[in-house]
């Protein structure tokens, strides 16, 4: 099977905990990104979510260093299949809770590194 990645949605980058002031600052303040609403359950994690270019930089806000949320979003065309796929080929699935207009799950590769896919 042949993925159809449609776009880019977000990349997250990461902020020790407590240092959104000091984040918010450089890239809010300094590099003039335009925060925008994080979901409300997502709040209690910390960080913040920025508009920049077309798509969604998240900053999040975790312990440092170790295992990271850092990670790239892709839409995907066919999610359910996409999902399928991935079962079918015995890749482990972490099911993320739905964001605004998107469904979600994430894979890892052999590496440790989170691939987040989204839907509609």
């Amino acid at each position: 099977m042949r993925i159809n990645f449609e776009k880019i949605d977000h990349l997250q980058i990461c902020i020790p905990i407590g240092a959104e002031k000091e984040a918010k600052d450089f890239y809010c303040g300094l590099l003039g990104l335009e925060e925008i609403e994080k979901p409300e359950y997502l709040r209690a994690n910390g960080g913040f979510w920025l508009n920049i270019a077309d798509i969604e930089l998240h900053i999040g806000a975790e312990n440092m260093p170790g295992k990271s949320k850092r990670h790239p979003a892709f839409v995907v065309s066919d999610f359910e299949q996409v999902k399928q796929y991935m079962k079918d080929k015995k890749v482990p699935i972490k099911e993320d809770p739905p964001i605004p207009n998107y469904v979600r799950f994430s894979i890892y590769d052999p590496f440790g590194n989170r691939i987040e896919l989204l839907g509609k």
